[in-house]
């Protein structure tokens, strides 16, 4: 009897394993960290590489803590980095560009009007009708504090009404991304608050590319 080759554990098919789990409990992969009892950060993107760009791989304790959150044993674990699949295990149908805050700064994610352009997306479960033009981002950094941390995400919705109070995602033309609560706009400028700072800031809409109603985060 000829047995079938076994496809190599590299260190792409381990993280898309990995991101496999989160997505069949409806989580981002910082999601999936929090469940498992570990840091946030522990599995998002900019940790699957050292600075000098070699992958890194994630630990063997870190494995076994998210098995036991999600209540899975290590051969489906084996079974998603082979590549196999099973019934038990249905992908969500429903997903949404996602991308780290740190690679969203740079040129080409998005259009003028803020909406998701590209091909460095990557995509996350959520719970919302295929037509809304949707997309998430998992916060990097203190930039965002204090209405988000470090390993949160946020859902960016560009094609919708934006109200006085409504949380906002605002990118600069550098590219910068910040978020600030909304209060109002002239023919010149947008005036918006952060919670951590008295009184308004008022900017010139030279100062921004684009901003986004912010409908849903993890915290």
């Amino acid at each position: 009897m000829t047995r079938e080759p076994v496809p190599p554990i590299t260190h792409e098919r381990v993280w898309s394993a990995i991101d496999a789990f989160a997505a069949r409990q409806g989580l981002t992969p910082s999601g999936l960290a929090r469940l498992a009892g570990l840091d946030p950060t522990t599995f998002n993107r900019s940790k699957r590489h050292g600075g000098d760009g070699r992958p890194r791989w994630p630990s063997t304790e870190s494995i076994a803590k998210v098995l036991q959150a999600v209540g899975a044993r290590f051969d489906e674990f084996v079974g998603l980095v082979e590549g196999r699949d099973g019934p038990d295990y249905p992908v969500p149908a429903r997903t949404v560009p996602f991308i780290d805050a740190r690679e969203a700064s740079a040129p080409g994610f998005f259009d003028p009007g803020g909406r998701p352009t590209g091909t460095g997306w990557d995509a996350v479960a959520f719970p919302a009708a295929p037509e809304d033009p949707l997309f998430a981002i998992e916060v990097a950094g203190s930039g965002m504090q204090p209405l988000y941390r470090d390993g949160d995400v946020i859902i960016v919705r560009p094609d919708i009404e934006i109200r006085r109070g409504d949380r906002v995602l605002i990118q600069t033309p550098d590219g910068t991304l910040t978020a600030r609560v909304f209060l109002r706009r002239t023919k010149r400028s947008v005036e918006v608050a952060a919670p951590d700072s008295p009184g308004s800031e008022r900017l010139a809409l030279t100062e921004i590319a684009w901003l986004a109603r912010i409908v849903w985060a993890s915290q």
